[in-house]
């Protein structure tokens, strides 16, 4: 995992292609595009991104 000076992360597993989405947990969590980090972000409640989590590795 890489974390930058602002808190925001993305998978250990992202190439250096730009081509993923990047994390930043805080009282929301917010996810933004790599390649388009000044684009926007969308933000969603912590309860709702530990749902998704949650999901995706219960397959």
């Amino acid at each position: 995992m890489t974390i930058s000076s602002d808190g925001w992360f993305k998978s250990a597993r992202s190439k250096e292609t730009a081509d993923c989405v990047e994390v930043r947990l805080a009282d929301d969590v917010g996810i933004r595009d790599t390649k388009d980090r000044d684009g926007g972000q969308l933000a969603i409640a912590n309860r709702s991104w530990t749902a998704f989590v949650s999901a995706l590795t219960n397959q």
